[in-house]
């Protein structure tokens, strides 16, 4: 199994805030904040869309073709991908920037704000999937927008089969554009927020959305995930993690965790529980690719978690 993964990679800053958003944010004066937050912690870890769900493919056994930019201070971060057998092959260095950036901050009720500092990735839109070609599937996840209108028009262009992502790049395209990524897509995913973004930019109903992709999957947070696909719509319940210390890249981990499922042909509640038990794994964890377990323990924690016992992986 051979996945094309594109996205950003770069380096999480991530910031623990001991209070509320919700106690500093006057609504009747959203139209001009100015807010800083005294952060109790501060964590500098590996990150990206592309990163994270390549590492999440990887420890279920797919191979993960990772095809993104990177800056000159991409070293320490090739040499965790590479230590974790994760090919480098397709990744562009570019030594007049630095990596993309994440600045996060989580508050106690594990609500976030963050930005991110695009760095090498303003290249994305240099690279062509063409070069990683033939593939079971390609990610287009976050980055450069100009890169993934690029990538949607290649997938459709050589039938290459595509999960459309587009996350929180949606206001940068138009509502032609989004209706291009997602009517070629084997799979539309985004959290409820994303997924509402999108009805809302191309006023349509969620009856309407679902007609325009066979699978359409929104992520609920600590509710769960919902799939719904030939007319039919799955509940998938989270998998209980034993604490919870970063939320960070669980969005990503449930990718990855959903197509390990995907591409050997299981069902689509197996599918999106695969993506709850993976997306577990991150949140116990700080940081977005410091977890790991094995195939074994993977397998044995889908069964405690659902009482079901996972096909062999």
């Amino acid at each position: 199994m051979n996945v094309i993964v594109t996205g950003s990679l770069g380096y999480d800053y991530i910031m623990d805030f001991s209070g509320k958003f919700a106690d500093r944010i006057m609504p009747e004066k959203a139209h001009k904040i100015s807010l800083s937050f005294l952060v109790d912690s501060l964590k500098k870890q590996f990150g990206g869309t592309a990163g994270n769900i390549a590492y999440t493919l990887k420890l279920l056994g797919v191979e993960p073709s990772l095809l993104a930019p990177a800056g000159n201070d991409f070293a320490s971060y090739r040499e965790f991908l590479e230590k974790n057998g994760i090919s480098t092959e397709h990744i562009s260095v570019h030594d007049d920037v630095t990596m993309g950036s994440y600045f996060v901050v989580t508050d106690q009720e594990d609500n976030q704000i963050g930005s991110f500092y695009k760095g090498a990735i303003a290249y994305a839109d240099q690279l062509s999937i063409e070069t990683c070609l033939p593939a079971d599937i390609v990610v287009i996840s976050p980055t450069e927008p100009q890169a993934m209108k690029k990538y949607v028009k290649e997938c459709i262009e050589d039938k290459a089969p595509y999960i459309y992502d587009p996350a929180f790049q949606i206001a940068d395209f138009s509502a032609e554009e989004l209706k291009e990524g997602i009517g070629g897509a084997k799979i539309l995913i985004g959290n409820d927020y994303e997924i509402a973004l999108i009805e809302q930019k191309l006023a349509l109903s969620h009856d309407d959305l679902k007609k325009m992709t066979p699978i359409l999957i929104t992520t609920l947070g600590a509710q769960g995930s919902r799939i719904e696909s030939d007319g039919k719509t799955l509940e998938i319940p989270i998998a209980p993690p034993t604490s919870i210390l970063d939320p960070t890249g669980a969005g990503d981990a449930y990718r990855g965790g959903f197509l390990a499922g995907y591409l050997r042909d299981f069902d689509l509640e197996t599918c999106g529980r695969m993506g709850a038990v993976a997306a577990a794994y991150t949140v116990e964890m700080y940081g977005t690719v410091t977890h790991t377990y094995t195939k074994e323990e993977f397998s044995k924690r889908y069964t405690d978690c659902f009482n079901i016992v996972l096909p062999k992986i």
